[in-house]
């Protein structure tokens, strides 16, 4: 969430920042709004004094004996005055609340503009794109044929976009999370959680995935509670109305979770087997750290998120996101795309982007400064580390054979006993 007074001191710059994101939020209605709030607590101050001064007239009056039934009259007017004002201003708050909870973050100077992803900058690539002596199999067909999945099956059970793991597929899964988060734990120094898959709202609102993408989610009515689409969601929320030691920062927490989205918006776009569902698995890194630190910090978690990769020895780029294609909480995003050689593109498996106090502002989580000893909102920071289904795509495409069958990496061995799927 923006700082009001932020919107207040730097109009033109917010519409222009806002109008580079594709964003049209009516900012002069949302100051109109906060004039008429600030008019309103003048006036309920101004008369809070009033109501010291007659009550003071009040005191002096019953040590002399005097008639005061003018002036409780006047208290009395007064009071109801007050009392309208409250609630004409706790109107205004929540219409206020409402609207900025529907802008999104600024972008950080650094980011590329751009109208979408059109004008996103390839910054490197890493590795080389396999060469076959053969024409390589999709995902698809190499898991089939090695009964990795079963999506007829899948089907039966929840529908379209919910992946069913089998035998030899479930376990390469499993590996893959196990190895991902003991790399991330035993050397880039994340301590491991493994969170709740079901939050309650304010979860979500803190992280900016509500009110706006709502029909993204798939919410459990008759508990009020909304299905995780990342585990960023219930790890950010970890210290949401605290003030934490800046001694402890920077923060640094991986975690496993499942991931739920509807994928409201994926019209038309490929869903053919694990390129989009609705459920997946998915190693998490998030951050907490002191704005000074942030886009350092950034760098680092995207090394960290890459390092993946690059064990597997899977070939990737990493791109910069411009503007126009910045998600609705970032100030700065990062995407990591892995090589599918059959579809003979790259894929994203990971987003890393500094939210700076976007996420901390709306969720209240705040640290100590011990040079001015003042409360300031901390940055957040996150990323996949990562997201298992493209990187099963570009895994089983990578290490395929000419036979079908497919190679098991060198890494994933030891989470493994076979060294290779036929």
């Amino acid at each position: 969430m923006l700082d009001i007074k932020f919107i207040r001191e730097n109009t033109d710059f917010v519409k222009a920042s806002l109008k580079s994101k594709n964003n049209d939020s009516d900012i002069d209605n949302i100051l109109d709004l906060d004039i008429n709030r600030r008019k309103i607590i003048s006036s309920v101050e101004d008369l809070k004094a009033k109501k010291n001064i007659i009550n003071k007239d009040i005191s002096q009056l019953r040590k002399n004996n005097e008639d005061i039934s003018k002036l409780v009259n006047n208290m009395k007017e007064v009071s109801i005055q007050i009392k309208e004002f409250d609630s004409e201003l706790s109107n205004i708050n929540k219409k206020l609340k409402s609207k900025l909870l529907y802008i999104p973050n600024l972008p950080h100077e650094s980011v590329p503009l751009g109208k979408d992803e059109t004008d996103n900058v390839v910054l490197r690539e890493w590795g080389n794109k396999p060469n076959f002596n053969f024409q390589p199999k999709g995902h698809l067909e190499l898991a089939e044929n090695n009964k990795l999945l079963d999506f007829k099956r899948s089907v039966k059970m929840s529908g379209t976009g919910f992946p069913l793991y089998t035998n030899l597929g479930a376990k390469l899964e499993r590996a893959l999370i196990n190895f991902m988060l003991d790399v991330h734990t035993n050397e880039h120094g994340y301590t491991e959680l493994f969170p709740p898959f079901l939050v309650t709202e304010n979860s979500p609102l803190t992280t900016g995935n509500l009110p706006k993408f709502k029909e993204d989610m798939y919410y459990v009515e008759l508990d009020n509670m909304y299905c995780i689409p990342t585990a960023e969601v219930p790890v950010t929320n970890m210290h949401s109305n605290e003030v934490l030691s800046e001694s402890d920062l920077t923060k640094k927490y991986a975690a496993y979770s499942a991931c739920f989205r509807r994928e409201a918006g994926s019209y038309g776009k490929d869903t053919k087997g694990l390129l989009r569902v609705h459920q997946f698995n998915k190693v998490e890194l998030v951050k907490f750290t002191k704005p000074n630190d942030s886009y350092n910090e950034l760098e680092s978690l995207l090394n960290d998120a890459e390092s993946i990769l690059q064990k597997l020895n899977l070939h990737y780029r990493i791109v910069a996101l411009s503007t126009g294609d910045l998600s609705f909480s970032a100030a700065k995003c990062y995407d990591i795309e892995v090589w599918s050689p059959f579809e003979n593109k790259y894929l994203e498996v990971s987003s890393c982007s500094n939210f700076e106090s976007f996420q901390s502002r709306r969720g209240n989580i705040k640290f100590k400064n011990k040079k001015t000893n003042k409360l300031e909102f901390l940055h957040t920071i996150n990323g996949s580390g990562l997201a298992t289904p493209r990187l099963m795509v570009s895994l089983l495409e990578t290490y395929q054979n000419d036979d079908r069958s497919i190679s098991i990496p060198d890494i994933l061995k030891p989470y493994l006993h076979f060294n290779k799927i036929c």
